[in-house]
């Protein structure tokens, strides 16, 4: 009998098989899993086998993220990261800051800070003036959909009170007109597209920064929801394809190629060269991320219904949707005859139901190829749509931590949504209910990439940190651990196109994590003080405490 390079006994093991979801023991031998089970697996011991001992800690499958910006993660802490800052006065003083500490870069980059921050979510050119006056700053607040800039950066971009609003984005402006320095959606582009370009060095540096990071949370593989230029921003791409090729890109990535929205279906043989080009070792794009609708705070998200007013009366507003939906079908079906995944951003309960429209209409185009096209965000679900997931095949892509109460929720969304579609946000347990597979991303950047934490809130529907007294959001959608955890593993390797992750069964692919404790029979209020303290990819240990 031939030995394991590498085996854990002392479980628990957590499997994720369905026929048998705990074991106390598991054998590797190269990148394989090739045993699973108890006292016999350690049969496979030899003289060269490594052997931990788990000693009581838990043993699960990788975490894998199903939505994500990884490159762009691991650049912003290098640009002026307002994370944690606190507040709008917290906010200034870092950017005065960062301009004291670093006076010779033309341009003030960065962002992070909070809508709630500012009354009416909406900070102004003059605050930043007040610090910065004779370098153009834009900062991008932490959803990423919407960027504050003072008054040099709107002058250099040329935007002034008689600049129209582009199709997909709104430059706010007081009362007469006068644009005040927050820019929404495709918006921000205006003033984006001024800003020096990264280099490829910068970017690999910021993927390999990432990488690390995002191991240590026991993550093993993710899908990158943006490959393309967008807001501004530039092509991760290039980063990807030199880390596989060099070999120190040691997770497993599927990216998502942009969708130009400005665009149509004549950018389809594009994205289909641009599949090929991009697909080497564990890099492949076979995905297209297409953005239907913004986000709840800035009312871009699609509803079905109007946003309310601060009095709660019905506006004339109901959100964008950025592509056609009538094209939106055109396209995805097209899209999955080439058997492309569509990714969408569907945020709204407009958008989900346009997104699913689209879906529908490629099934009934095509048959079912099997393309596990996935909705990410998902705040706002119609109930008639929530069986639709289940029958069309459609995945469900959660980003748990959203769904608590937190300032922006409680201030800048609740009030505008009205007490019916507020009880149809983040709708975990409905959706498992129905039949819907249910799959896990953080959104990374604009909220933290700790699988641990977006577990806790799933569970609890309560933040990490909240105290005792803190109300529960909306409870009767909260998943079992058991369940939340498998949307973060075998549900997003499922998603990612890796079938033989996401589980531990005899043949499938060594990404496993230790965790410093048993998170599905200990306390759920608990779940995000647990910690990793071995992550492994193929059998090769990525981070260790």
């Amino acid at each position: 009998m031939s030995t394991a390079d590498l085996v854990f006994t002392g479980g628990p093991v957590f499997t994720g098989d369905p026929a048998r979801t705990r074991a106390s023991s598991l054998a590797v031998t190269g990148e394989r899993i090739t045993a699973v089970g108890h006292d016999e697996v350690k049969e496979l011991i030899g003289p060269r086998t490594e052997v931990v001992d788990l000693g009581g800690r838990l043993l699960i499958p990788g975490f894998q993220d199903a939505h994500i910006h990884a490159v762009f993660g691991g650049m912003e802490p290098a640009e002026c990261d307002l994370t944690g800052a606190g507040d709008a006065d917290g906010y200034l003083r870092a950017v005065a800051a960062y301009a004291a500490t670093h006076p010779d870069e033309p341009w003030i980059t960065g962002g992070g800070w909070s809508m709630d921050s500012f009354e009416g979510g909406l900070p102004s050119r003059r605050q930043l003036d007040s610090v910065v006056a004779d370098r153009p700053v834009l900062l991008v607040n932490r959803d990423h959909h919407g960027a504050w800039a003072n008054t040099r950066a709107l002058e250099l971009a040329g935007i002034t009170a008689g600049t129209p609003d582009p199709a997909d984005g709104r430059i706010e402006r007081d009362a007469d007109g006068v644009p005040t320095g927050m820019l929404q959606e495709g918006a921000t582009t205006l003033v984006a597209r001024l800003v020096p370009p990264t280099t490829p060095a910068d970017r690999l540096a910021g993927l390999l920064r990432a990488q690390r990071l995002l191991h240590a949370f026991g993550i093993t593989g993710w899908q990158d929801a943006i490959l393309g230029e967008f807001s501004g921003r530039p092509d991760p791409s290039d980063a990807y394809l030199a880390a596989a090729r060099d070999g120190s890109l040691t997770a497993r990535v599927t990216g998502a190629l942009w969708w130009d929205r400005a665009r149509g279906a004549e950018q389809i043989p594009e994205l289909v060269a641009r599949r090929a080009a991009l697909s080497h070792g564990r890099f492949r794009a076979g995905s297209v991320k297409i953005m239907q609708d913004g986000i709840a705070e800035n009312f871009t998200a699609a509803m079905t219904s109007p946003y309310l007013d601060a009095c709660g009366c019905a506006t004339a507003n109901a959100g964008l949707s950025f592509v056609d939906p009538e094209a939106l079908r055109a396209h995805v079906t097209r899209l999955d005859a080439l058997d492309f995944q569509v990714h969408f951003h569907a945020l709204g309960d407009r958008a989900v139901r346009e997104a699913l429209d689209a879906i529908e209409a490629a099934v009934a185009a095509n048959g079912r190829r099997g393309n596990r096209h996935h909705l990410a965000h998902l705040q706002v679900v119609h109930p008639d749509d929530l069986t639709r997931f289940a029958r069309l095949g459609a995945l469900a892509n959660i980003q748990p931590l959203w769904a608590a109460h937190e300032p922006q929720m409680d201030t800048l969304t609740l009030p505008f949504l009205g007490p019916e579609r507020a009880a149809w946000q983040y709708p975990f347990g409905a959706l498992v209910r129905a039949g819907a597979t249910l799959v896990a991303g953080s959104d990374w950047p604009v909220s933290s990439p700790d699988p641990l934490a977006g577990l806790h809130v799933a569970v609890n529907r309560v933040q990490p940190d909240a105290a005792d007294d803190d109300r529960v959001f909306l409870p009767e959608q909260r998943l079992d651990p058991a369940t939340a955890l498998a949307a973060y593993t075998a549900g997003s390797a499922h998603a990612n196109g890796h079938d033989d992750a996401g589980s531990l069964r005899p043949g499938y692919l060594a990404d496993l994590v230790v965790l410093d404790r048993d998170i599905l029979t200990g306390p759920p209020g608990e779940i995000a003080g647990a910690r990793v303290e071995q992550t492994f990819v193929g059998g090769v240990r990525v981070h260790a405490v």
